[in-house]
């Protein structure tokens, strides 16, 4: 059984950067394709961020390309959201993903590709 753990969520001013990660494990972590996604109040959850397996492919939604930054480091079993330039519409819980398998250059951008999800993380942007 797979199991996300989300940390590092806070409140951020307006402008400002933060940093929230995910640690998985009960698995072998390099099989893992990971996701970031978001639900704010009253809105659907929507995509953020992916990241291949190896690492070296991410996909970015527009709203955040830029500005945000995904990395994984697998010998620590840990996937790592950099956001820059915080913006209100930012805020927002934020949920990390798991999907085993894949090739390992392969990203998913849709909820459905996903099997396994954190309990996810408030992010809060003070404006």
């Amino acid at each position: 059984q797979v199991q996300l753990v989300e940390s590092g969520g806070g409140l951020v001013q307006a402008g400002g950067s933060l940093s929230v990660s995910c640690a998985a494990s009960g698995g072998t972590f390099s099989m893992y394709v990971i996701g970031w996604f978001r639900q704010a109040p009253g809105k659907e959850r929507e995509f953020v961020a992916a990241i291949s397996r190896s690492g070296a492919n991410t996909y970015y939604a527009d709203s955040v390309k830029g500005r945000f930054t995904i990395s994984r480091v697998n010998a620590k079993n840990t996937v790592y959201l950099r956001m820059n330039s915080a913006k209100s519409e930012d805020t927002a819980v934020y949920y990390c993903a798991a999907r085993i398998g894949g090739s390992m250059s392969s990203y998913y951008y849709s909820l459905n590709d996903y099997r396994y999800w954190g309990q996810g993380t408030q992010v809060t942007v003070s404006s």
